[in-house]
């Protein structure tokens, strides 16, 4: 099996590590915040910062290359429409790690919330519908 060149090592071999990167970058850019562990949100930050800022010139080019790292077409959609617009005046900086003081249950590794910086919990939580009170 290869070594990587640097950083942590996830899965068993590079393949799976790109493949759980752009699953990670995906859920990111569909619901702006998601929760895993240390090691793979500081290997997540710089991979999604470089989408976002080829996201941010909007040109069918960087589509393209963006779409051969995330294969959905509507995340890739909302990263162009609505979130690379967010950062246009913002040179980096696009994400944040939040340690979380609970750990995974499984193997006690120590847990983060990945978010975009702009993101704001009220506009994330849904509607509760029934009577109110």
């Amino acid at each position: 099996m290869p070594r990587p060149k640097r950083g942590y090592r996830f899965g068993g071999s590079p393949s799976h590590q790109r493949h759980i990167l752009s699953n990670l970058a995906q859920e990111l850019f569909w619901e702006e915040r998601v929760t895993t562990t240390v090691a793979k949100a500081k290997m997540l930050r710089p991979y999604a910062e470089k989408l976002i800022t080829k996201a941010r010139s909007g040109s069918l080019h960087d589509r393209r290359k963006i779409l051969a790292k995330i294969e959905d077409t509507e995340v890739v959609t909302h990263l162009f429409d609505e979130i690379a617009p967010r950062y246009a005046d913002r040179p980096g900086g696009y994400t944040r790690i939040l340690r979380d003081s609970k750990r995974r249950l499984g193997d006690n590794a120590p847990r983060a919330v990945f978010e975009l910086v702009e993101f704001t919990a009220a506009a994330a939580e849904p509607e509760k519908k029934g009577k109110k009170k």
